[in-house]
């Protein structure tokens, strides 16, 4: 059986839309719930430390609104790793995290801080809380990844998107070698940052990714189309993707 890779659907830029004006709308909750009846297999929310994306309170909401998982992505803070707890999501995505950053601007250095990041660990797997790591495609931050014992990795794919031709192409090996050497380490592989429809097939149809995780392109499509629709053209890209490989 093919299995086509989940997705899941970040809605962070919703709230930052909402928290330019300080005011109700628009609201995430509302989003993650058409993400949900459009066909995501699961719902990403980012709370970084600057509360620029969603708030204390949505998580809250969120949990309370939708009938599928919700991935939080958290900087390996003490505070982050207290509310995570206290609110028990299906996963938990560590991230790298800088103040001055845009967007997320690479994977986590595991390799270089592994040892820092196992209490966190520890104390998110001890509430059942699934744990993740978002990671570049290279081996010696799989290895630190399988050294904390952690069951999920993301990849990093914004290098990829963000490149044009052989470069490009050269990204997506690296990526495709990755997933590789996550399979045989029994550490399942999910991918995102970046990914449109232009670029998210090549990605998609890399065998054993088993989910996509996309925010920034679905909301800002979603101002033209509607969200429900920007959702189904990119589950259908995936599903033609994955089909194409086998």
């Amino acid at each position: 059986m093919t299995l086509v890779p989940r997705l899941g659907v970040n809605i962070d830029h919703v709230a930052t839309v909402r928290n330019a004006r300080g005011g109700a709308y628009p609201d995430p909750a509302r989003a993650a719930i058409m993400a949900a009846e459009a066909g995501a297999d699961g719902i990403t929310a980012h709370l970084r430390e600057d509360r620029r994306h969603i708030v204390d309170e949505d998580i809250a909401r969120i949990m309370d609104k939708i009938d599928v998982p919700l991935n939080l992505e958290m900087a390996a803070t003490t505070e982050m790793t207290a509310i995570a707890v206290r609110h028990r999501p299906h996963a938990a995505c560590i991230v790298p995290e800088k103040r001055e950053e845009r967007t997320t601007e690479g994977g986590l250095d595991v390799a270089g801080g592994g040892a820092k990041l196992a209490d966190t660990v520890a104390e998110l797997k001890d509430a059942g809380i699934r744990v993740s790591l978002f990671i570049a495609p290279e081996t010696a931050q799989l290895e630190a990844a399988q050294d904390l014992g952690v069951p999920v990795v993301e990849l990093h794919t914004g290098t990829y998107c963000d490149l044009t031709g052989e470069a490009r192409l050269a990204e997506l090996e690296k990526i495709r070698a990755a997933v590789e050497l996550a399979d045989r380490m029994g550490i399942e592989c999910h991918a995102g940052h970046g990914l449109t429809f232009n670029s998210v097939k090549l990605i998609a149809g890399i065998p054993n990714i088993r989910e996509l995780n996309i925010g920034h392109f679905l909301i800002a499509e979603a101002i033209f189309t509607g969200l429900p629709d920007a959702i189904k053209e990119m589950k259908k890209l995936i599903r033609e993707a994955r089909l194409t490989v086998y």
